[in-house]
Order: structure tokens, then C-alpha cells, then sequence
């Protein structure tokens, strides 16, 4: 069976999480331009679903992904998409909330991708790696730019020189992965996190997420006129009235905005 029978990206609804799997197994999921247009529709899909609220990207086993197809690029394809990027993704992910669900390995451009997501959840078992330098390339789809971002400057650097993996509890440590879970576990602790934050207003947490990326850009004089745009409009929209109304009748709110 072709790859396009098989379908590179598997997407599937649970509740109101949408489940994007990358699946080319016998190519360790290795990002592909047809893998790259079918995450960046998807994201598409995210993004103007009003009944989705997050999102969780994950890899069909053995791993999550062993990063851009280098056969592909060695024969002239790269897989960026006008837009949003590299695997259709790090350039621009999407407005809701997404976690990377991890097992077994992300290295190079599969690294990139859990980089471009807001959360991680990854097995214990499991390792990361930028090895571009040993293949005479750079992490240039945003590992060396976002990783430094999420862990101290010091670390990144070693592991964006060497290349060599760095375990998953060990980023847990430092504050890369938010859920460490036991082996065979990433995707349903992903589903945990991802229900606990779609169980909330779309509106507030899209809105959050806006503010925690942008303010990175703000300077201290601002921070607080760019804050208070978004915290008015947020204020003002009907689903801070349901929130209110549901904390005094002791009952779950009924949210209207997406």
C-alpha cells in the first residue's frame, strides 16, 4: 500500500480535541512535503473549527519523529509550506492551545515541531536530539531560536553543538516537558492536559495564549496598554457573563464564544 493510501497524517476527533498523527512509520515519520501540506490544513481546520478547543500532535509508533525526510530534501524537496513554515508548522502553529505527545524519540526537525507546540507530554523513555550539525545543516526551523527560549541558554547550546540526545526526564527537569509519563502513555496524558484546557472558554484561552507569545515582543512600557486591549475585549465578551453567572449558581458554564 502507497503512503498517500496509507495517509501521512492520521486526524481524529476526541471530544473537543482534535488528534493529529504523523504517519510514515517506516520512514520513522520523517517530514515530507505531503506531510507538511496535510499538518498545515489541519492546523487550518483547527484554527476555524468552533467546536475544537486544542489540539495534540503525536507520532505513530516508533516514535514521534526523526525529523525532515533527508532522501526527499537530498532529491530537491523540502517541506515548508508559504505561511507557516517547515512541516507546515513552525512558522505559524495555530490560535487554540497544542501539545506534543511524545514517545520514543523527536530529533531534528521533529524536535522543531514539539518546539512549535505550546505543551509537551512525553514518555519517560523517550529522547529529543538537534542532530543537524552532524549532517553539515542547522536547526534553522526554529530549534536554535525557541529552544534557548525554553530551557537555560547553556543547555540548548550544548545540545544544538554536539548533537548528541538529551533525555526526556531531564528536559523535565528543566522545564521543556510539562507531563512525564510512563512508556506508551504520552498520547492519553496529552488528552488529559488538552481536556482539562478545552474545558474552558475558547475565547479566554485563546486569548491567554495570545498574551504569554506576544509579550515576549512587548517591551515594559507596552506591556500593559497591549494587555488591557485584550483583556477588554475579553471582559466585555459573553462568556465572562456565563462564567460569572455559572461560579454563583454552582453549575458548569455554557461557553457561546469561539
Amino acid at each position: 500500500m502507497s503512503e498517500v493510501a496509507e495517509q501521512v497524517l492520521l486526524v481524529e476527533r476526541s471530544n473537543r480535541v482534535l488528534v493529529l498523527t504523523l504517519n510514515r512509520p517506516a520512514s520513522r515519520n520523517a517530514i515530507n512535503l505531503a506531510m507538511a501540506k496535510a499538518l498545515a490544513a489541519a492546523l487550518d481546520d483547527l484554527d476555524d473549527d468552533p467546536g475544537l478547543g486544542a489540539g495534540v500532535i503525536t507520532g505513530a509508533p516508533p516514535g514521534f519523529s526523526a525529523g525532515m525526510d533527508l532522501k526527499a530534501f537530498s532529491a530537491g524537496e523540502l517541506p515548508v509550506i508559504p505561511g507557516r513554515g517547515f512541516g507546515g508548522i513552525v512558522d505559524r502553529a495555530s490560535r487554540k492551545p497544542l501539545i506534543a505527545a511524545v514517545e520514543g524519540f523527536a530529533l531534528g526537525g521533529g524536535f522543531e515541531v514539539v518546539l512549535a507546540c505550546d505543551l509537551v507530554v512525553a514518555a519517560r523513555d523517550s529522547h529529543f536530539a538537534l542532530p543537524e550539525v552532524r549532517r553539515g545543516l542547522i536547526a534553522a526551523f526554529g530549534g536554535l531560536v525557541r529552544l534557548p527560549r525554553r530551557i537555560p541558554e547553556a543547555i540548548a547550546m550544548e545540545i544544538a553543538l554536539t548533537g548528541e540526545p538529551i533525555a526526556a526526564p531531564r528536559l523535565y527537569e528543566l522545564g521543556l516537558v510539562n507531563r512525564l509519563v510512563e512508556a506508551g502513555q504520552a498520547l492519553a496524558g496529552a488528552l488529559e492536559l488538552a481536556g482539562a484546557i478545552a474545558a474552558n472558554s475558547p475565547l479566554a484561552v485563546r486569548t491567554s495564549k495570545e498574551v504569554l507569545t506576544r509579550q515576549r515582543e512587548w517591551t515594559a512600557d507596552a506591556a500593559g496598554a497591549e494587555q488591557q486591549a485584550l483583556w477588554e475585549r475579553v471582559v466585555a465578551s459573553p462568556d465572562a457573563r456565563e462564567g460569572a453567572a455559572a461560579f454563583a449558581e454552582k453549575r458548569a458554564p455554557r461557553w457561546q464564544t469561539d
